[in-house]
């Protein structure tokens, strides 16, 4: 599938792929799709989760499938008319097992909300934005999460994580990232690594007005904020974007911006260094993110 992915950098807009589970719809960011393919039987895999549909080969790759109806709790359709959206996404390659494919909508992150959150309720709790169209809404799911659940060790690596040295340890460190399980993640591994100062946001529209709070709090913006971690996706607000105000002002682009992504690919790197991004990272290197971080504030 050719990705028709938003080539310019900075817009705060998104193209989303709309498919449907059972007779909800739900949304992808087309930027993480690499295929759609018809439904075909998969080889089992023992002893694996119930969501966890077994594996297939390709074109002698062999790429895990997720079934949504289980993980969304949907009633399964006709296994001969469903669909697999094959994506690439923390450097691996995944399906996901779907009932139809609607079509391609270009959004703006704007019109994207965070969804609230309900005890017991499992769509709402893996769902990171509500878009709304004309008609209808599509929940935008939060596909890191989904894949972690069923394999925990695919969303962030970890080991080789160096500890900060004491005298940066009071550094003030913004994280933007709108899945609550990574964003808990990364300020958990901030803390951990030995860093006290970090504040965290939901969306880049916070993150932004947060940054922009200090600008003229002393001559020295890098006294106020030492580096900004942030997604790419986000509602109100996309990383890219927000990399861009902070990087087209005078006083706050000698903030250090990094982006820490599950988008992270030849073309996202080139939209990412035109917005002036200081560094970017796949989401699974969070240990590589960390000890750059150490090594540049």
């Amino acid at each position: 599938m050719e990705n028709n992915i938003l080539l310019e950098s900075g817009t705060n807009e998104l193209e989303v792929l709309e498919f449907t589970v059972g007779a909800q719809n739900f949304g992808i960011n087309i930027a993480k799709v690499s295929e759609i393919m018809n439904y075909q039987p998969m080889i089992p895999v023992p002893e694996s989760p119930e969501e966890f549909e077994g594996v297939f080969t390709p074109r002698d790759k062999v790429i895990s499938v997720i079934d949504l109806h289980k993980v969304l709790h949907k009633e399964p359709s006709n296994e001969g008319h469903d669909l697999l959206i094959i994506c690439n996404f923390n450097q691996m390659d995944v399906g996901f097992h779907v009932s139809s494919v609607k079509g391609i909508q270009r959004i703006s992150w704007e019109d994207i909300e965070k969804p609230p959150r309900i005890s017991g309720d499992g769509v709402s709790n893996i769902a990171t934005g509500i878009a709304k169209l004309s008609d209808r809404i599509i929940l935008i799911l939060d596909f890191e999460k989904i894949v972690s659940d069923i394999n925990r060790s695919a969303v962030l690596d970890t080991t080789g994580t160096t500890a900060v040295s004491q005298d940066k340890a009071d550094k003030h460190i913004v994280i933007a990232e709108d899945s609550p399980f990574l964003n808990t993640l990364i300020l958990n591994t901030l803390h951990d690594a030995g860093y006290n100062n970090v504040v965290s946001f939901d969306n880049g529209k916070d993150a932004w007005d947060y940054i922009s709070g200090h600008k003229n709090i002393s001559s020295n913006i890098l006294d106020e904020i030492s580096c900004l971690i942030s997604d790419i996706e986000m509602p109100k607000m996309d990383g890219h974007h927000l990399t861009k105000l902070i990087k087209d002002d005078d006083v706050l682009k000698r903030i250090p911006v990094y982006l820490f992504s599950s988008l992270i690919n030849d073309q996202m790197r080139i939209k990412g260094e035109s917005v002036g991004a200081d560094a970017q990272f796949s989401k699974p290197q969070i240990g590589m993110l960390i000890n750059y971080v150490n090594e540049h504030i």
